[in-house]
Order: structure tokens, then sequence, then C-alpha cells
């Protein structure tokens, strides 16, 4: 026995239907779930290692900045961050997003890290990038730096403009995928 609904669809088809979108969807879950476990893991060290940086500069920013004459925190962190890379840890790059860098080797200096900082400042997630060297797999990827405390002011004047919570720089990260 065939019942109708109103619009002349079988019970039927309906049925066929409602199993047909719940199969696509169940594949769809099931792509997310086969994504590469290694990425993750990659993922999940970027962020560790951002909140490590991200905190430990607001901290020395907080407690050991107090004059101009100061060693900024940010050029403290390039000098660890020149550490990381010789020792062949991960490289992560502070990038300038306002255009007026504190230091010219701060500009985005390729492809990805522009578009990384046009999608940080229209307030979207930077795109990630997998990239192969030497036959080995890295992730790009980075991060937004806001203007936290008025202290940054001192070092960055043109941050004063900037409006709460805009990404005025950026952590790019590039880090073997294991």
């Amino acid at each position: 026995m065939r019942v109708k609904t109103k619009r002349g669809w079988s019970v039927a088809a309906l049925v066929a239907v409602v199993i047909g979108v719940g199969a696509w969807a169940a594949t769809i879950g099931q792509e997310k779930k086969a994504e590469d476990p290694a990425v993750t893991r990659t993922r999940k060290q970027v962020q560790v290692l951002d909140d490590i940086y991200k905190s430990a500069i607001v901290l020395i920013t907080e407690n050991y900045v107090q004059e101009n004459s100061d060693l900024a925190a940010g050029a403290a962190f390039q000098k660890l961050f020149d550490v990381m890379r010789k020792k062949g840890y991960h490289d992560v790059r502070l990038l300038d997003a306002t255009g007026e860098p504190y230091e010219k080797k701060n500009l985005p200096r390729d492809d990805y890290e522009k578009a990384a900082i046009a999608a940080l400042k229209a307030g979207k997630p930077a795109p990630e990038q997998i990239v192969e060297k030497d036959g080995k797999r890295f992730l790009r990827t980075a991060t937004p730096i806001p203007v936290v405390m008025k202290k940054c002011i001192m070092c960055h004047p043109a941050y004063e403009k900037a409006p709460a919570g805009q990404a005025i720089g950026a952590l790019s990260y590039t880090i073997a995928i294991e």
C-alpha cells in the first residue's frame, strides 16, 4: 500500500530521500574524521606555542618595560624566534599589518604572508597552507596580534589609532608536520 502526502510524494520516496541525505551527511562527517592526525597535532602545537609566546610578551611588557630605552619584548622575542629557527624547531616570524613596520624585516615576504595579513585584518582566520620542502611537510599558519595594552604605544605610536581587537600584526608559523 502506498501512502501519498499532500504534494504527491509517497512516504517511501520521502524515506528514501531522508536516508540518502543521512548517508551523504555521514560521508561528510567521515571526511572530517579522516583528516590527517599529524596535521591536527601540528595545529595544536601551534596553539601552544602561540599562547606561550603571546603570554610571555605581555608579561615581559607589563613587568619589565618601563621606559622607551628598555628592551622591547618584541625585540627580545625576535631573538628567541631566531634561536628556535637555528635549532630547527620551527620558524616563526613577527609580521606587521599596519603598513608602518617597526622594522622593514617585519613586512610580509611572500604571497602566503600577504594573504594571511589580509585575512586577519578583515577579522577572518588566516588561511593554512601545507608545503613540502626536502621531502618533509610543513604547516604554514598565522595568528593575529591586536594591541592588548597601552604600553605597546611606547614603542609603536601608530598603534594608538588601531581599533580595539584589530590585528596590527601577526605571528607567522612554519612548523614541521610529524
